[in-house]
């Protein structure tokens, strides 16, 4: 694959694209999430309660692979953004990443006999080489999603879709993996997971239609794109809200196991129960929360969704028996619906605004900076657990100190809850402006044309350049007859 300046023969003349399924398109997050979710959510139990591995171990290599994570992200978006290849920019990528994911994905939990140096090697290669994979899956799947779907009634429909695919992943690889693997071991349900995952990735990848138009642009210099970048206010507030997001549900999902078998005292199979009601009432509320969306726009329903969650994540300190965990569970799947539908259309208002300012097309770039925050949560696991350790005295499942059951309450509630408050209060300082919003917005699946360009620069404020074909402007050419779509948030930006 090129990725230099040069283009491929495809021409802005040819024949328009066939407009990608947003079915076809979505169902690439249920392969990724597969893997990467049950990677996330047992990495810890497996090794610190399962296998023995110290938490220091563990913190130690995570805050390591947190470096590494976070460092790949804007990497792979770079090359992403400049590569020029007959079969598009994103779907390369995505063909070579899935196999290398799925490997060092079984691998992660298949270790050989180890203990001591040689199990924290085996941990830090495969948390590694998982990490840089999935990461290199997901800095083009997700800048697929602005690409092919620039109307935001399309890609609001596009993104409820994938989210509900992700719930359907995460029933299979977060709230069943206690239960099967009890039965067939960790090892083989990382196989199993691994496989459908590879599969289906490529389903997506080769049925994406990106626009070749996107091609003839000259790709983003990188010292550019990462000054414009990190210039953005609303780029840090939105990546600063994602990342603090981020990091407490992750938190949450990797203490669950802990949660059920030292605070509950309950086997851990009942985590399942657990698990499957917040996932499960996410999966009932999405459709609530698009349709909500679609009234009144995203961000007063972002704002909204972070404060149920936070308050959510509160109140599970209080549960001592399963039933009440599981009534206070449905209200973290209220909240965390919530964010799922509303979190990547905020992001993708920032590009469309960033596209129609500069008439560079780097989602790559972008999705990749916001990545090495969201990358950052390795570091706020690490932190969390050295923080029991110190509080507590939990060490590993062999050493779970005094107050293992107030130590697990610790991370899965209280830290949490901090995190999601502080996301929750920074979402209040993201404001869009109406005018930039629609302007920035294509009308269809087509083009707006350079002067729609022009006119967004000068309402955002921003420096204007030489002015840009309508084919540099755009995920597509210029397409006569389209539709306005002004209306699909109500004709307002809240």
């Amino acid at each position: 694959m090129r990725t230099r300046s040069g283009t491929p023969a495809a021409t802005a003349e040819a024949a328009p694209v066939r407009r990608t399924a947003p079915a076809r398109y979505a169902v690439g997050m249920f392969g990724t999430s597969l893997p990467i979710n049950m990677f996330t959510a047992f990495m810890a139990f497996f090794y610190i309660n399962e296998l023995g591995m110290s938490t220091r171990a563990y913190a130690a290599v995570l805050a390591v692979y947190a470096v590494i994570d976070a460092v790949d992200n804007p990497v792979y978006g770079y090359l992403s953004d400049r590569t020029r290849t007959r079969w598009g920019r994103r779907r390369p990528w995505m063909l070579i990443g899935a196999p290398v994911l799925g490997i060092s994905f079984v691998l992660f939990y298949s270790p050989p006999e180890l203990e001591g140096a040689a199990l924290v090697a085996w941990f830090a290669i495969f948390t590694v080489l998982t990490g840089t994979s999935d990461s290199l899956v997901n800095a083009n799947y997700g800048a697929l999603l602005p690409e092919l779907f620039p109307a935001e009634k399309r890609r609001a429909v596009a993104n409820s879709m994938r989210q509900g695919f992700q719930l359907v992943a995460m029933i299979l690889s977060v709230a069943m993996v206690p239960l099967v693997a009890d039965q067939i071991g960790y090892s083989a349900t990382a196989l199993i997971l691994a496989v459908l995952a590879v599969v289906v990735i490529i389903v997506c990848a080769t049925g994406a239609r990106e626009d070749p138009a996107a091609w003839q642009v000259a790709p983003p210099r990188l010292w550019d794109t990462v000054k414009t970048i990190l210039s953005q206010r609303k780029f840090w507030l939105i990546a600063l809200t994602g990342g603090a997001y981020s990091a407490g549900m992750a938190l949450v999902i990797a203490a669950v196991a802990f949660f059920v078998e030292y605070t509950l005292e309950l086997p851990g199979g009942h985590a399942t129960y657990l698990l499957a009601t917040v996932i499960g009432i996410s999966a009932l509320c999405l459709l609530l929360w698009t349709s909500l969306v679609r009234r009144f726009g995203p961000e007063r329903i972002w704002r909204i969704a972070l404060l149920v969650l936070a308050g959510a994540l509160g109140l599970m300190s209080l549960a001592t028996q399963l039933s009440a965990a599981i009534a206070i569970g449905a209200l973290v799947g209220l909240g965390y619906s919530g964010v799922m539908a509303t979190m990547d259309l905020i992001v993708a208002r920032l590009l469309d605004e960033d596209a129609a300012r500069t008439g560079n097309r780097r989602e790559g770039m972008f999705l990749a900076a916001f990545g090495f925050f969201n990358r950052l949560n390795a570091w706020v696991k690490s932190l969390a657990f050295l923080a029991v350790t110190a509080m507590f005295g939990f060490v590993s499942g062999d050493e779970p100190g005094p107050q293992p059951g107030e130590a697990s309450r610790f991370l899965i509630s209280v830290f949490p809850a901090v995190l999601v408050g502080i996301a929750a209060v920074l979402s209040f300082f993201v404001r869009f402006d109406r005018r930039v919003v629609e302007q920035a917005r294509t009308g269809g699946d087509g083009s707006g044309g350079a002067a729609a360009s022009t006119e967004v620069t000068d309402a955002i404020g921003g420096q204007r350049g030489e002015p840009q074909s309508a084919s540099a402007t755009s995920d597509g050419p210029a397409r006569p007859g389209a539709v306005d779509t002004t209306e699909d948030t109500g004709g307002r930006t809240p």
